[in-house]
């Protein structure tokens, strides 16, 4: 009998040991999706609105804040074109950035633009004064995993290299905004007459690079100040957007005084 339970008990120890081998030598979970790392928040926004100038302010705390979890807060402040035949006519505006808006507003389903509007990570819309409604979604944004991987650089004072990485079955579209800080207008007419607004993340050019092929994409774009632009207060701006949804998939951000690393 004592040489039984002498058995017993070996067998016992040996599976024991061939337990805690296992628990030890298990292979780690894979890793899940890549940490969100930036959140964009766009505003559409004109000088000729009176209600715009809390938006503007709103996204000037925003840029300098950056998420619940630490993603870095992208702002791009389009200046849209509609306002300006109220008067006074706002030295930012485009009217590629109101076709931007209004393909938004397709995606959105809504009646047509307005200002200001707030578009954050290209999946949720909201009056652009809204900080609470903000800053709620801005955090949402940044829990959501993180689908393309950028990387941008300089090889020269006036020229970006640029780098995507994402699933070989995501599409998007490669796009480089450069926005200014700083800037102020006095304006003189419209509905903000006799005001002093101000202004960061100005876009002052946005453009397509290209689109990712098989979740990939590497190329270079050529980048020169305009003569009224302060360098100190310029920053470039990458983001993939997926073209049919408008979904950001990824974004990443670069000052501009950083570029003359490259010389």
């Amino acid at each position: 009998m004592r040489r039984a339970s002498a058995w017993v008990r070996g067998i016992l120890l040996l599976g024991l040991v061939f337990l805690l081998g296992a628990f030890i030598l298990k292979p780690a979970p894979s890793p899940g999706p890549a940490k969100r790392k930036a959140v964009v928040v766009e505003l559409f926004t004109s000088e000729g609105c009176s209600s715009c100038p809390p938006a503007d302010e709103l996204l000037s705390r925003m840029r300098q804040n950056p998420s619940t979890n630490g993603a870095e807060i992208i702002t791009l402040g389009f200046h849209v074109d509609y306002w300006d035949h109220q008067g006074w006519r706002d030295r930012f505006s485009s009217h590629a950035y109101t076709q931007r808006q209004e393909q938004y507003a397709a995606r959105f389903r809504l009646e047509g633009p307005y200002t200001p509007q707030m578009v954050i990570d290209g999946g949720a819309e909201f009056v652009g004064n809204d900080s609470r409604r903000a800053q709620q979604t801005a955090g949402e944004a940044a829990a959501r995993p993180q689908q393309a991987e950028i990387q941008i650089s300089a090889n020269a004072p006036d020229q970006l290299l640029v780098g995507v990485n994402a699933a070989e079955n995501i599409s998007g579209e490669v796009r480089l905004a450069i926005t200014e800080d700083n800037l102020m207008s006095k304006v003189g007419a419209g509905e903000n007459d006799g005001r002093e607004l101000h202004h960061s993340a100005v876009v002052r050019d946005f453009r397509l690079l290209g689109q990712l092929k098989h979740g990939r994409f590497e190329g270079q774009a050529r980048i020169k100040a305009a003569p009224d632009w302060k360098t100190k207060d310029l920053r470039c701006v990458l983001l993939v957007q997926e073209p049919s949804n408008g979904a950001v998939l990824g974004a990443a951000s670069l000052p501009w005084t950083s570029l003359s690393a490259g010389k």
